[in-house]
């Protein structure tokens, strides 16, 4: 059984041969700890397959995980980094003022990405090789609900979800069109998953509340999950925080796996 059939039985509950998993390790860990701990990634290629010695620079550090810089990424973010090798947060929030949004454009799903640009084909071969391998084959959808705090700041979008501004459903809804873009371009290219990032949750709750969600969000979610549910893809939602109160939406919404 190959690395996609078992991944595919765990999600399904086929019976895999094995748990499947995946472990990361941020930039700073790399720098901090080099040699050492590539000697530790060398040992256990079950957990961290197809690495080999030197694939990984100790000292560099992509755009906002470098201390003291700004990095503007393509949805006119300001990011600003503290901690050498840990990503930065964003300082600067394009709609910040409702009166941005008539004139703001975001950026185009099928030339750029959130800080970068996009070589579909390039992309293309990558997944037809992984393909050929027998490994599984990811999409990126991005970022959802923390696009929206990104993009307004996330005292001012706490306050849109008390007092449900009109321009809160416009904001949302340009979104959702970025997403559907983005999602039907990896969708015609035919990946196993789609993976989407949402931090929406602290360590007691929701960020907004459950009916905030089901008004707001969950139609966002379902409207993009669907998209690949019906392509006969599945969908993996990468969110921090405590969501026990909205996993069963999640579900309805089309979520195959969550990382919580």
């Amino acid at each position: 059984m190959n690395e996609r059939e078992n991944w595919l039985r765990a999600v399904e509950f086929g019976h895999p041969e094995w748990i499947p998993c995946v472990v990361n390790l941020s930039p700073q860990t790399w720098k901090v700890y080099r040699q050492d701990l590539e000697r530790i990634v060398l040992a256990h290629p079950r957990l961290f397959p197809r690495y080999e010695q030197g694939d990984v620079d100790f000292d560099d550090m992509p755009d906002t995980y470098r201390e003291g810089e700004t990095y503007r990424d393509n949805w006119g973010c300001l990011w600003y980094n503290i901690a050498d090798g840990l990503e930065g947060q964003v300082v600067e929030h394009p709609l910040e003022n409702w009166q941005a949004l008539a004139t703001y454009q975001p950026p185009d799903p099928l030339f750029q990405s959130e800080r970068g640009s996009r070589d579909w084909d390039q992309i293309e071969q990558d997944i037809a090789d992984q393909k050929r391998d027998g490994l599984l084959t990811w999409g990126q959808g991005e970022r959802l609900f923390d696009r929206l705090y990104f993009l307004r700041g996330f005292e001012n979008l706490m306050l849109d979800f008390a007092e449900e501004p009109p321009e809160l459903g416009q904001l949302i809804g340009l979104l959702e069109d970025y997403e559907k873009r983005l999602v039907a371009r990896w969708l015609e290219i035919g990946v196993d998953v789609m993976g989407f990032h949402t931090d929406i949750g602290t360590q007691m709750g929701l960020m907004i509340s459950p009916r905030s969600f089901r008004q707001y969000v969950k139609p966002l979610y379902a409207s993009v999950f669907e998209m690949c549910r019906q392509a006969g893809t599945h969908v993996l939602l990468s969110s921090d925080g405590r969501l026990l109160d909205i996993v069963e939406d999640l579900i309805e919404c089309g979520v195959s796996v969550h990382d919580p």
